[in-house]
């Protein structure tokens, strides 16, 4: 009878562990929907099913509670950006005013004029970055839609490629669902076994 019992306790942990490796796999698989002509029912993974879902439902999560456009606007707006902006200016205007000026004056004079001109330029662009900066940065970013580029960049993902970035992250986690399954199943084998000795 002992043999019985632990037989049964193996069993329950066989099945117990098989359901949730089984239902992990169904997370994911299969990629594409199999339909079953008896039973008249169509099986697919759970993220490719609802990947739409899923991808809106990040997007708006990553929009609403990570990355929000004052956020962002708070991040772009920083002296080190404001620095970049101005340095890019000077180069643009400094190269096309090279360009421009006739060949046949002097070097001396060419540099005098264009350090003359650089000069204006940090002046005059810190001076409009320092009053226009946050007005600038607003308008660019509400022309950014946060929610719309994290779903359809979840959308561009090869499932196959999405399966295994979510793999990547949580697969200690779904081991242990596995696991916690052959525990469970152990366990209530033995309760089973001990049950059945005691009313037989």
């Amino acid at each position: 009878m002992f043999w019985e019992i632990i037989i049964m306790a193996l069993v329950g942990a066989g099945i117990g562990w098989f359901t949730n490796y089984l239902a992990v796999k169904l997370i994911f698989r299969p990629l594409n929907p199999i339909r079953i002509p008896i039973l008249g029912v169509e099986i697919q993974g759970l993220v490719p099913k609802r990947r739409n879902e899923i991808a809106a439902c990040i997007g708006k999560t990553v929009e609403e509670q990570l990355i929000s456009r004052e956020e962002l606007s708070k991040h772009l707006n920083t002296e080190k950006n404001r620095g970049v902006i101005i340095k890019n200016i000077r180069v643009g205007i400094l190269r096309v005013v090279n360009e421009k000026l006739p060949s046949f004056i002097p070097s001396g004079i060419k540099n005098t004029i264009l350090n003359y001109i650089g000069d204006v330029i940090d002046k005059e662009s810190k001076a409009f970055i320092a009053n226009n900066m946050d007005k600038l940065i607003k308008d660019a970013v509400e022309t950014i839609d946060i929610s719309q580029l994290v779903e359809q960049k979840i959308n561009d993902f090869d499932l196959i490629e999405l399966e295994s970035i979510i793999l990547s992250l949580s697969k200690r986690e779904l081991k242990y669902i596995e696991l916690l399954g052959g525990v469970l199943g152990l366990l209530i084998g033995l309760f089973q076994g001990i049950f059945m000795k005691f009313i037989t």
